[in-house]
């Protein structure tokens, strides 16, 4: 199986979307295919044995559209020609705009004496002279309008129906009518009927629904603007460092293994590591992190990211389309180019709603003409009935919502994978959090240094640099941890003679002439050592979950090293918070419970899975399942991958490794806690937008169209104007993407209260 993405070309509405889906998924060999109608692209999962892109592209072909490959650099700009041809289809669009609001305009102004029976001197009665109105409204029709009658003549001979359909039914109607009654109006005047034409009316509709389609254009090209935004954050050149000389080469040009230079306040250009110099980096735009990192020889840096300080070197790693910007904006298209559950009503509704949009306006032709026996007025409600139904709205309350979300999470550091995710997000009741590396910081560091009672401080610094010097050879993380201590504490390492790791234990050697040991509670009582001058303090740290390290020099304790994985700063209050949304946290881990109790207490979790293994943590998220919970995990390690699968919206933390992050629904890519309660609240308010989206334009059709049919005539003798049914079309589609925009404004909120202990 294979998956591609296509870029598509000629639809005007969602039927057309319906139409391309169902051509493609007639290939055989697709197994899926998704047509998003607010991101013109199609993504299809096929069979490459069975079928090829070619013969995709020629199914989309024979259904009236095109298709292309969409670029495989998630980072490259639409190239020129691309560019040029959009410019060009807008300028085209807006031309016939103004060239079509304009004759319906003087159009419009010659009617009013004939529609109020009024003689206004201003205006002359020539304007009125049905060949005149001809032979304005021709070119409006067959000119402007002419995309509605070529994609309706295609849908056809398709034997589909889209809403280019309707419109060139419903002002085919009118125009056919009029220029029927412009030379036979005597027939109309001996059968007793008013002999009026309506040009005006097929002009004016056409003018509202290409200014309505250069609306909703420009509206759904601010939607992807977060996209553009991933995308303009890359660094367009790089200074590289090659047979000792720097050039400046243009960013595709950059290979792995490059040495590149980079000085303060510029871009860093692809992804690598540090080889020289250090500096604070601001790496907001790409992990939404505000504060500014600090880098140094061995620590990757991320491209696009901002140099503030100092200046260095680094090797490339990952360019080109391997980079972690390149990985973000391909991950953001997907999302975008994907399907939420909640379209499936839409997509349900789009595929009979222009058939039976045209059975509804033949019936009400039918019925009006034989009630009142009038072909004008069976005429109008017929138009108007064709006229202000609108797929388009439907098409749209979902990928547009769903593109300015998926868009906001990554300005904001929170990659959703697809628009799945992000739906079932919002409906999250349980949220399950990995301790180490998730709610802590995933590496042990000194917490306590406790000497014996009564040292000087030159003593107390003397023992720890014993300690620091004889840990330095061990490669176990607790050694590490008490190196970095000591060294924080201004300790110098000194050699060290006759090292041993004892397993299980701990390790010894010989500095200047003592001999340190560390290690172990049980080691220290296996070689005698009297342990009372410090049993009080071991007791504490045991009780607190801390890791407890003996020291002795000569056989005798000197100081006891207490050792834990420190909780994030931000982990307290991003708990609260989710709590606060109605969420129940619980902590997964495979520490002792006596650790995990601790560490729970600080955080003010109450439900702890502890001593978990591995793989039994996925069965931990299916029982919690089981009891009727939407789920999400959140971790960061390998050994989290399968329960990050298992749970309803797995979510990784950016920071973690690869296997975790190509498992989860959702990456967060700052490791801040912080992010999971901003991508719950983007959730929430992204379906709150659709609901509302979806609401208005099924509340727009189903009340607009009897509107339209003139079932307010028998109470009120009143009918809607087809001009108006065609303003009104116009506006569900611009008002629903209007509506998605508010989107961009999406703020995560600080959510307070107090902390219950």
């Amino acid at each position: 199986m294979e998956t591609t993405t296509l870029k598509l070309q000629g639809m005007s509405c969602a039927s057309c979307a319906r139409n391309i889906e169902d051509a493609i998924r007639a290939v055989e060999g697709v197994q899926e295919c998704n047509v998003n109608f607010g991101v013109e692209q199609a993504t299809i999962a096929y069979d490459s044995r069975t079928t090829t892109i070619a013969e995709i592209q020629q199914a989309v072909d024979a259904a009236g559209y095109s298709a292309q490959p969409m670029q495989e650099d998630g980072l490259a700009d639409e190239d020129e020609t691309e560019r040029q041809e959009r410019q060009a289809q807008a300028r085209a669009l807006r031309r016939k705009v103004w060239i079509a609001g304009v004759i319906s305009a003087v159009l419009v102004i010659g009617s009013i004496p004939a529609m109020t029976g009024l003689s206004i001197p201003l205006i002359p009665m020539e304007l009125h002279h049905p060949l005149l109105q001809l032979v304005l409204t021709t070119p409006v029709m067959f000119w402007c309008g002419a995309s509605f009658f070529i994609n309706a003549w295609k849908s056809l001979k398709r034997h589909t129906a889209t809403m280019d359909t309707l419109v060139a039914i419903g002002t085919g109607a009118a125009y056919s009518y009029s220029v029927f009654l412009t030379f036979f109006a005597q027939w109309f005047i001996n059968q007793g009927l008013a002999p009026d034409v309506y040009f005006e009316v097929a002009t004016v509709i056409i003018a509202l629904l290409l200014l309505g389609r250069l609306l909703e254009n420009r509206a759904k090209g601010q939607t992807s603007e977060a996209m553009r935004k991933l995308i303009g954050l890359q660094a367009r050149t790089a200074r590289v460092i090659r047979q000792g000389r720097e050039i400046d080469l243009p960013i595709a040009q950059v290979v792995v293994g490059d040495v590149i230079l980079v000085r303060p306040g510029e871009k860093i250009p692809v992804d690598g590591e540090i080889v020289n110099g250090r500096s604070t980096i601001d790496e907001a735009m790409v992990t939404g992190e505000s504060l500014p990192v600090t880098k140094q020889v061995g620590d990757e840096v991320i491209g696009a990211t901002l140099n503030k300080t100092g200046s260095f070197r680094f090797r490339a790693t990952r360019v080109g389309k391997d980079t972690f910007l390149a990985q973000i904006v391909k991950l953001v298209q997907q999302a975008q180019g994907s399907k939420a559950p909640i379209q499936r009503l839409a997509d349900q509704v789009t595929g009979w709603f222009v058939p039976a949009v045209i059975a509804i306006a033949i019936a009400t032709f039918i019925v009006w003409y034989n009630v009142m026996g009038n072909v004008t007025m069976a005429l109008i409600t017929t138009v108007g009935v064709l006229i202000i139904a609108c797929p388009c709205a439907l098409g749209l309350a979902t990928p547009t919502s769903i593109m300015v979300g998926t868009g906001k999470g990554a300005e904001n550091g929170i990659l959703i994978k697809d628009a799945e995710s992000l739906e079932l997000a919002h409906q999250i009741q349980t949220i399950v959090l990995d301790k180490t590396g998730t709610i802590t910081q995933g590496k042990p560091t000194v917490t306590d240094f406790i000497p014996v009672q009564a040292i000087a401080h030159s003593h107390e610094l003397s023992v720890l640099c014993l300690a620091a010097s004889v840990e330095y050879y061990s490669e176990h993380p607790l050694a590490e941890a008490v190196v970095q201590y000591a060294q924080s504490r201004g300790a110098s390492l000194m050699d060290v003679q006759e090292f041993d790791a004892v397993a299980g234990s701990g390790v010894q050697g010989c500095v200047l002439n003592q001999r340190i040991q560390i290690g172990t509670y049980r080691w220290m009582s296996e070689l005698g050592i009297d342990t009372r001058p410090l049993q009080q303090s071991w007791d504490h740290l045991e009780s607190l979950g801390k890791t407890a390290i003996w020291i002795a020099v000569d056989g005798k304790a000197e100081a006891i090293v207490g050792i834990a994985d420190a909780v994030k700063p931000s982990s307290v209050a991003a708990i609260r918070s989710l709590q606060q949304l109605g969420l129940e946290v619980v902590m997964l881990t495979g520490d002792n419970r006596r650790t995990a109790d601790v560490i729970a207490r600080e955080v003010n979790i109450n439900r702890v899975f502890a001593e978990v293994r591995p793989d039994q943590k996925a069965v931990a998220i299916a029982t919690l399942q089981r009891q009727g919970n939407r789920v999400a995990m959140v971790g960061d390690g390998i050994n989290d991958a399968p329960a990050l699968a298992q749970a309803d919206v797995g979510m990784a933390i950016g920071t973690g490794t690869d296997v975790a992050i190509a498992a989860s629904d959702i990456t967060l890519i700052s490791g801040d806690l912080q992010s999971i309660v901003t991508a719950i609240q983007l959730s929430r308010a992204t379906i709150r937008n659709i609901r509302q989206n979806l609401f208005f334009a099924f509340v727009y059709n189903i009340v607009g169209i009897p509107i339209a049919a003139g079932i307010l005539y028998p109470l009120f003798g009143w009918l809607l104007s087809p001009i108006i049914a065609g303003a009104a079309m116009a506006l569900s589609s611009v008002s629903v993407v209007s509506n998605a925009l508010r989107l961009r404004n999406f703020q995560p909120k600080t959510l307070r209260g107090h902390h219950h202990a």
